[in-house]
């Protein structure tokens, strides 16, 4: 379309819309509006960029047709927006290292980059992360290391794996959730659980962690005394013994001092406070929890069930007798605790101690304190022993078998135990006619 055309058809689009005209004629008139100003806008950015393109000396660059930087490789735009110039201000495109003149300083070698050489950047160290424990994953690996803990004993091992989790900010975690296991087991949980918090100390933690873990503990003692009803009495002893052992710093009662509103926190810290009172001549803090049953000696065992029948014999309560020898702990042993009472019964006088220590033998029987072969094992002693026992107590064969068939009615022992008791048979005098022969 030549020159005078263009000039006609701008005439047609400047002029005012006929009112006549039918839709198509009026959408084809849109059309060349649109078209018209994309022309102007075309017209504008090559004037522009021909102004720009000039050289040092003011002349106008002429573009090399056969350059590769020909219209195919022109960094100008060719959407027709803008005015033409390179796309960010230079800088862009591929292989391009940023503008003219721009100097960057020293930048620190990213691991993450592609080209990261790490053999040029010197020895590299490399260490393990773990995450720090969430509440939750806490709970569910100290719960079975402590209960692992109660049967090994071996603190040094608890260390171990605590040094290969990363407790982080709740280290004071696990002394708690420990005090707490161990306020609902055996006297010597206890024991084992102090000695754990004082090999702790130094080692993986600090006094002031394991105050922390006493503080949670205080504030928990209304839910603890639901299942517990003598956690206060045992929190107390646990201070004390923390105290003495210098897991706990030595200020740690001072700060509660009237600041304290619980009655079962206040109840705990005066027991540790008495405790603490009272002169190590009395008592030992470091036996505050008695010694668990397999580390004490047989002649302490011994003693104490002689103390436990004695009591027996004298309140003749079967149910107090049965706590006092659980909580020895020492259910290997209670063979000895038949023997002691069927010895007792031989150096007593009178029925009455025979029917309350078959009475006591029953009790133990029906509820599985003393088994079976335990049963057979203490009489069995008995039955070894008593020719010695005899030259003592001269009427020890006679009691004896009054005591084994009342066992043997009771059901507390067997047929083949009861047959298997010695008797000793009569002896009478030499008579005329015997031949000088001693008869039975």
């Amino acid at each position: 379309m030549g020159s005078g055309d263009e000039d006609l058809e701008e005439e047609v689009i400047d002029g005012d819309i006929n009112q006549n005209w039918t839709p198509q004629e009026k959408e084809l008139h849109e059309a060349r509006l649109k078209a018209k100003a994309k022309r102007r806008v075309r017209r504008t950015s090559s004037r522009d960029s021909t102004r720009e393109s000039l050289s040092e000396t003011g002349e106008p660059i002429v573009a090399d047709p056969h350059s590769p930087k020909g219209k195919n490789h022109d960094r100008k735009s060719r959407m027709g927006k803008g005015r033409g110039l390179p796309k960010k201000g230079g800088a862009g495109g591929k292989g391009v290292w940023g503008a003219p003149g721009v100097v960057y300083g020293y930048q620190e070698p990213d691991a993450q980059d592609p080209n990261y050489d790490e053999f040029a950047q010197g020895d590299t160290v490399y260490q393990k992360v773990v995450p720090e424990l969430d509440e939750s994953d806490l709970e569910k690996n100290v719960h079975p290391m402590v209960q692992e803990y109660f049967e090994h004993g071996d603190t040094n091992e608890v260390i171990a794996l605590l040094k290969e989790l990363n407790l982080g900010r709740k280290r004071h975690e696990f002394p708690s959730l420990a005090v707490s296991l161990s306020l609902e087991g055996k006297a010597s949980h206890r024991e084992l659980t102090s000695r754990l918090l004082s090999d702790l100390v130094g080692k993986i933690m600090n006094p002031e962690d394991i105050a922390q873990a006493f503080d949670k503990i205080l504030k928990d003692l209304p839910d603890l005394i639901l299942d517990t009803p003598e956690a206060p009495q045992m929190l107390g002893q646990f201070i004390a013994r923390a105290i003495a052992d210098h897991a706990l710093p030595l200020n740690f009662l001072d700060r509660y001092k009237g600041q304290v509103d619980c009655d079962h926190a206040r109840a705990a810290l005066d027991r540790a406070a008495v405790l603490l009172s009272i002169k190590r001549e009395i008592i030992r803090l470091d036996n505050v929890w008695g010694v668990g049953g397999g580390q004490r000696p047989v002649k302490h065992l011994i003693k104490e069930m002689n103390l436990l029948l004695k009591e027996y014999l004298i309140a003749g309560q079967v149910l107090e007798a049965q706590h006092c020898l659980r909580e020895l702990e020492v259910p290997h042993f209670h063979h000895e605790l038949v023997y002691e009472a069927v010895l007792m019964v031989l150096e007593s006088n009178g029925e009455t101690p025979v029917a309350m220590i078959v009475k006591l033998l029953k009790g133990l029987w029906e509820t599985g304190l003393v088994t079976l072969d335990q049963m057979n094992r203490g009489f069995q002693r008995v039955y070894e022993e008593l020719p010695d026992i005899n030259l003592d107590v001269p009427l020890a064969h006679t009691i004896m078998e009054n005591m084994v068939d009342l066992c043997f009615e009771e059901a507390v022992i067997t047929k083949q135990l009861r047959d298997a008791c010695p008797s000793r048979g009569r002896k009478r005098f030499v008579s005329e006619g015997d031949g000088g022969r001693i008869k039975l």
